[in-house]
């Protein structure tokens, strides 16, 4: 009986501590870069190349280099990104919008096509944003668009995904009795969707914001292709732009701390994010809005 207990307490063990120390060595792994990055900020160009990557320099320069990165270029790292929240804050928020609607209609009203047009969302999902980039460069470059904020907002405001997710959120969070009642009341359709179906698709909504908010934040291809001038750069695209260029036109060579303490600024607002908006993660917002 003891060689039975002493067994199963060490099968218990083993099933409690090998998932734990699986998910920490995944957690190690994707912490990394980011506890590099902290600590590469931190370091002056010389210590950046001469003292032990995971650990700090000599001096600590990131007070330096946040004012390096601030007054360099006149400012320019604090309009990209300003550029960068108004490309992804707007996109992202007009894109949890759109999803929303099309998802509500998709789920709860019956119409010719529905089926053939919830397919033609879900193989857009499967297209890569990148083999769209030339047909939307020669679209907005017609319609005079290109190198202005429009070409980056107008590809934004759509999110085939957020569609999906949306559609199927409000097909199982939003009980059809309760839009019957509502409308037994003598409520119209679009008074339904924001009084009753928009609150109940909340959770959905900041998950669609949040991915399209993190697609934009790190699309720099798009920006790439579109824009020319450098004060409508997102971030992504002005630390690419740091990071290869060697000397500008005076023969300023650029600083490597420049573009990391970028680097580490610039991800700033996607975590800050995450921590403010995980809260509207709730399951059951629906329990008790339907009485049996």
């Amino acid at each position: 009986m003891a060689t039975v207990i002493a067994s199963s307490s060490t099968g218990s063990l083993r099933r409690q501590v090998l998932p734990g120390l699986f998910l920490f060595a995944v957690s190690t792994y994707f912490l990394l870069p980011l506890y590099w990055l902290g600590i590469a900020s931190t370091k002056s160009t010389g210590d950046l190349f001469s003292s032990p990557g995971f650990w700090f320099g000599g001096r600590p320069h990131l007070l330096v280099n946040l004012h390096t990165l601030f007054t360099h270029g006149d400012g320019i790292f604090i309009r990209w990104m300003g550029n960068s929240l108004l490309y992804s804050v707007a996109g992202a928020g007009i894109a949890a919008l759109l999803s929303a609607l099309a998802g509500y209609a998709i789920a709860h009203y019956a119409f010719r096509g529905r089926d053939a047009m919830f397919a033609v969302v879900l193989g857009a999902i499967l297209v890569p944003s990148t083999a769209l980039v030339l047909p939307l460069y020669l679209l907005m470059s017609a319609t005079g668009l290109t190198n202005t904020i429009w070409a980056i907002l107008l590809p934004s405001c759509v999110s085939p995904f957020g569609v999906y997710l949306a559609r199927i959120f409000a097909a199982s969070n939003v009980p059809v009795d309760l839009l019957e009642a509502a409308r037994i009341d003598g409520a119209g359709d679009f008074q339904i969707f924001w009084k009753i179906a928009f609150p109940l698709l909340g959770p959905s909504l900041v998950t669609v914001f949040l991915f399209q908010f993190v697609a934009i934040w790190n699309n720099y291809f798009l920006a790439l292709v579109m824009l020319s001038d450098a004060h409508l750069y997102p971030v992504t695209l002005g630390l690419e732009v740091w990071s290869t260029v060697t000397t500008n036109g005076s023969g300023e060579t650029f600083d490597a701390g420049l573009v990391i303490t970028g680097a580490l600024v610039s991800i700033l607002p996607m975590l800050l994010g995450f921590v403010f908006l995980q809260r509207f993660w709730r399951s059951g917002l629906t329990s008790g809005a339907v009485k049996a």
